[in-house]
């Protein structure tokens, strides 16, 4: 690394310097304003600004979780939510980018088909819950496909739209080369549509974590979608916000490992 540091000029060198620094004013900044909310919160609990019954308190989710964990229940419950979503995201994005190619591949299938897509994206899913119990039953098969059926409209509206804009004037250049369909979608098609790819994860993300726990609500016997509900049906309001704290956890560290995956793709594609 130092030797390549001493190719750079001094400029460049100085411009590394100022990125660095002002990454890490950025990451204080936003450690500095959770510790600053956190802090706020249990202050406000303390002193009777906030009733702690309605709104918890950090040091209360704190025991509630170790309380869990001392039962041998949070770690369970959190790998029922974390398979049920994961396995969920996968799919849906697998099936979703399939069926965009497929589209992307035949104009009549796009053309007849876009229409039930956009209804069916505009369909809210939880009108489904019924005819998923029916079909599923109460078990987490029900739930898999409760986050495949958020996520999968938008994973296909959104690359399909990515495929869609691939440079016309670029295609017709391979094309006056002799190249076949599916060379101009695996040199061409494809590669342009790695941001929006990226950027299509980071939205399924969310919605898988919106689909599993949509499903939690709905049936379930265990996992983090559970323990909200059965707390707020026993106002154990406690055990709610600590389940919350647990998918904002869980939820973020889903997204940063997309930023690692968008990371790796762009340095490989640099190389």
């Amino acid at each position: 690394m130092k030797k390549d540091l001493k190719n750079y000029s001094k400029e460049h060198l100085l411009f590394l310097k100022k990125r660095k620094i002002n990454l890490a004013i950025v990451w204080a900044l936003r450690v500095g304003l959770l510790l600053f909310l956190l802090l706020f919160w249990e202050l406000s609990t303390r002193l009777g600004w906030a009733d702690p019954f309605l709104t918890s308190s950090p040091s209360r989710i704190l025991n509630t979780i170790g309380a869990l964990y001392q039962e041998g229940t949070l770690f369970y419950h959190i790998g029922v939510t974390l398979l049920e979503t994961v396995a969920g995201f996968l799919v849906a994005v697998a099936a979703g980018c399939l069926i965009a190619l497929a589209f992307w591949w035949s104009d009549l299938l796009r053309r007849v088909l876009e229409p039930y897509v956009v209804v069916l994206n505009a369909l809210p899913k939880i009108a489904l819950g019924p005819l998923i119990i029916i079909w599923f039953g109460t078990g987490s098969k029900a739930i898999v496909f409760m986050t495949i059926a958020v996520g999968l409209i938008v994973v296909i509206m959104h690359m399909l739209s990515a495929f869609l804009e691939t440079d016309p004037n670029k295609i017709l250049l391979l094309r006056s080369m002799g190249a076949s369909k599916l060379q101009i979608l695996r040199k061409l098609v494809i590669p342009s549509s790695l941001s929006a790819f990226i950027s299509m994860l980071k939205v399924a993300v969310g919605m898988a974590w919106i689909g599993s726990i949509m499903g939690e609500y709905l049936v379930s016997r265990a996992g983090l979608g559970y323990l909200i509900v059965y707390g707020g049906q026993v106002f154990k309001l406690d055990l709610v916000m600590s389940a919350t704290v647990i998918l904002c956890v869980l939820a973020a560290a889903m997204y940063f490992l997309v930023v690692l995956l968008e990371k790796i793709l762009v340095k490989n594609t640099d190389n």
